[in-house]
């Protein structure tokens, strides 16, 4: 035996004593085993990104403005809303279910924002004696069901949600803002309860909740009328307003920067132990082409696109570091934590999760609180975008891109595969469609058409990627 050989052999707590392979692949076989994977049926987000690059470049021939400054900006905040509430209909679509109340859910979170904001605090007086008790016991019910079911940070929202409604605090955009995520937060351990513990189909719990809450938002706000929000200065600023050149550029050092330092750091740290990483040259060109991408849009981002000499219009639009931070948080959740490596588990496979010893009840209750959390910070954005809240808010179209934004970026609609970042990609492509078509005049019919063709492709690659992957195995 070589002397390197004796070394390494006696070398304690290296990954091949434990039978790891340690193999390192070069930058021709990583290309040839993604090639192989892809070919296989492992496609992600793949097509979405190809399908966004051609409607971009198809959007950008046919009009003059769609590549403007002014329409790029206007383009990240008219599809945040549903994005975000697509980054939570993902958790649920991950373990095989579906959520069809997430739209009129964050409907709901949305009229509770506005009527807190328009009565200057005091629900009881717009809601009347009758509907306010019965809110207040709503919310009781949800902290007692989340109690049930071991959901802590459900209990702490809902109750938070009762104090704020009955002790009366005086409109504030931040009360406003925080009141609307612990009614959605307490909707969604109502719905998690009635799925997981007491064991109804999703589909028809939430395509009930969705005619209820529908109905609330109605009683809210009456038929035909509006609760306007424009007049909050940070209401108004969520989705229409921008940072600073220079908080701009501290936006991309902190989000660039984080980037490289995780994906790099990670990828030393697994060459120190041995194991199985990408050859660093294709690391180092994934890190560089997303610094690069970033860099240039900051640039472009921070040059003053008002189209009046009157006034200054520039910088990162908050919409963009909202997004961003939900990316991020759900990102970590589902690649390192032992919750996100469950989630992935039960929607695998159910039963085998149970007999593991997940707690598949409470598991699947959570990502429906945490979906109607989302929704209700989408409803933020959104009402923030149009200035108002009307009995339309949350409707079909808002639930069907939601939805349709997370399965066109690639998460399954059969549940075990996906990523936040698929609703964040499925998104922009939803918000590409919407704005090019608006430019070019096209009917609300020609979107709509659109749109749905576009679903229905992502849903026939997910079912063929599905099928090849299952002959491959």
């Amino acid at each position: 035996m070589k002397d390197t050989e004796m070394t390494h052999a006696a070398e304690p707590g290296t990954a091949a004593d434990f039978g790891i392979d340690t193999t390192t692949m070069s930058t021709r076989e990583a290309v040839r085993d993604y090639v192989i994977r892809v070919r296989s049926g492992e496609i992600g987000s793949l097509p979405a990104i190809l399908g966004l690059i051609a409607l971009v470049v198809l959007f950008s021939v046919l009009s003059d403005v769609f590549l403007s400054l002014n329409n790029m900006a206007n383009l990240l905040a008219q599809g945040a809303g549903q994005t975000i509430i697509a980054i939570g209909i993902v958790y649920v679509l991950l373990i095989g279910e579906i959520d069809l109340s997430a739209g009129t859910a964050s409907g709901v979170a949305g009229a509770v924002l506005a009527m807190h904001y328009v009565e200057n605090g005091n629900l009881l007086s717009g809601m009347g004696s009758t509907v306010f008790v019965v809110f207040v016991a709503l919310l009781l019910v949800a902290a007692l069901l989340a109690a049930l079911l071991r959901i802590w940070p459900g209990v702490a929202m809902s109750l938070l949600g009762v104090a704020i409604a009955t002790i009366g605090f005086e409109a504030n955009p931040w009360i406003e803002m925080l009141l609307a995520v612990c009614v959605g937060t307490a909707i969604g351990c109502i719905t998690g309860f009635l799925i997981a513990k007491i064991g109804m189909p999703s589909f028809v719990v939430t395509l009930a909740l969705f005619l209820a809450w529908q109905g609330v938002i109605l009683q809210l706000i009456g038929e035909g009328g509006v609760l306007g929000i424009s007049s909050s200065h940070v209401l108004d600023q969520v989705a229409n307003g921008n940072l600073s050149t220079v908080g701009s550029w501290v936006l991309f050092v902190v989000a660039a920067g984080g980037y490289a330092a995780v994906t790099l750091g990670g990828h030393v740290l697994r060459r120190r132990r041995g194991l199985v990483t990408r050859p660093t040259p294709l690391v180092l060109a994934k890190v560089l082409a997303l610094i690069g991408f970033a860099a240039v849009v900051t640039v472009l981002l921070t040059v003053n696109r008002s189209p009046s000499d009157l006034i200054e219009i520039s910088g990162v639009p908050y919409v963009v570091p909202i997004v961003l931070a939900l990316l991020v948080i759900g990102t970590y959740v589902l690649n390192r934590t032992t919750y996100g490596r469950h989630i992935y588990a039960v929607g695998g496979n159910r039963e085998a999760a149970r007999r593991a010893g997940i707690d598949v009840t409470r598991l699947r209750a959570s990502t429906f609180v945490i979906c109607s959390s989302c929704a209700a910070i989408g409803a933020i954005v959104y009402s923030s975008k149009v200035g108002s809240v009307d009995p339309q808010a949350g409707g079909l179209n808002t639930l069907l891109f939601a939805v349709g934004a997370a399965v066109i970026g690639g998460t399954s609609l059969f549940g075990g595969k996906g990523r936040v970042a698929d609703a964040v990609v499925g998104g922009a492509v939803l918000a590409v469609v919407s704005n090019g078509l608006g430019l070019l005049r096209q009917p609300a019919a020609v979107v709509s058409i659109v749109t749905g063709l576009v679903l229905l492709l992502a849903a026939t690659v997910d079912a063929l990627s599905r099928r090849r992957g299952a002959v491959a195995e």
